[in-house]
């Protein structure tokens, strides 16, 4: 193949079409691609927006239960931080006389003794 020939054949495909008119028409077409892209490119973030917004709106239903499990465990927390406190009073008043201790001692002695004959049989 020539090369003169090649280049003149380019420079011919460069330039066609730019008779009278030319121009417009293929100016004319690009606006209408371009209008058609921007058309498909909207429709895809119109489609990213409502995925988005579903999203969204999933997360913020996960938050709310996350929310409300935390204010039921906080709740139970507190119960039982109530009836913890109410044993431990309970357990001081049982330390503050010193027959109560001895008590104390004594059962707690014969349950170890207990536990450990129990476990020796086994």
């Amino acid at each position: 193949m020539n090369p003169r020939r090649d280049m003149r054949n380019s420079r011919v495909a460069l330039f066609d079409g730019i008779e009278e008119g030319g121009i417009r028409a293929s100016s004319s077409y690009s606006h209408e691609i371009d209008e058609h892209e921007n058309e498909r490119a909207m429709e895809g973030l119109q489609d990213r927006v409502n995925l988005l917004k579903r999203l969204s709106g999933d997360i913020h239903e996960e938050v709310d239960s996350h929310n409300r499990m935390l204010d039921w465990m906080g709740n139970g927390m507190d119960a039982s931080r109530g009836i913890l406190s109410g044993t431990m009073d309970k357990f001081k008043m049982v330390f503050e006389t010193k027959s109560s201790r001895r008590m104390f001692t004594l059962v707690a002695s014969f349950v170890v003794v207990f536990l450990f004959i129990y476990y020796l049989t086994r």
